[in-house]
């Protein structure tokens, strides 16, 4: 395992976020448009078998479960190298209750990761409600804890988002991600 950060971005601050229409473990196909009712999105590039995608889950959850932000994971990753990654174990993580976000997605193609510029698990994108459409307002981090055994002591992601929805300007540097490659179907 070696961990990467995120450090290219392919959205800038204030770029609409690429639609998507992709599988999630609940047997219906979502679409970038289903969670228009929500004032902010949280899309994570993420997945079953990176352990610093696993010790990202409880914050996910919990920032599901606390704020009107839709919380969206999506995996890319390539399951017939990684099985971990398949649909049938997403859905055993969203069964035991190990991933409780709003939806749980399945990039086959990767395409969306691509389009998204998402580089490792867990690779978040915080979202705007803006005039009818999501737009980027931060790229980066969930917490401060920059390995998976790490205790955060700053709950980054939680406090950008309670501003967002404050309505203040998010204009804080991106602080990249930290977490395993994704895993490209090419490598």
């Amino acid at each position: 395992m070696v961990a990467l950060d995120s450090e290219e971005d392919a959205l800038d601050r204030g770029d609409a976020a690429p639609d998507f229409e992709l599988p999630g473990v609940d047997g219906e196909t979502h679409a970038l448009d289903d969670f228009a009712d929500n004032e902010a999105l949280l899309l994570v590039f993420t997945c079953n078998h990176c352990p610093y995608a696993q010790a990202k889950f409880d914050e996910l959850n919990a920032l599901a479960d606390e704020y009107d932000v839709a919380v969206v994971g999506i995996n890319p990753n390539d399951a017939e190298e990684y099985p971990e990654d398949s649909v049938e174990k997403m859905e055993e993580y969203v069964e035991r209750g190990e991933v409780q976000y709003d939806a749980y997605l399945r990039d086959e193609s990767q395409e969306v990761a691509a389009a998204y510029g998402a580089t490792c698990t867990p690779d978040p994108f915080l979202f705007e409600e803006v005039d009818g459409e999501f737009r980027l307002a931060y790229h980066g981090r969930l917490d401060d804890a920059l390995n998976p055994d790490d205790e955060p002591t700053e709950r980054e992601m939680k406090d950008l988002v309670d501003r967002l929805l404050a309505g203040e300007d998010i204009d804080d540097e991106f602080k990249p991600s930290r977490g395993c490659s994704i895993k490209w179907k090419d490598e």
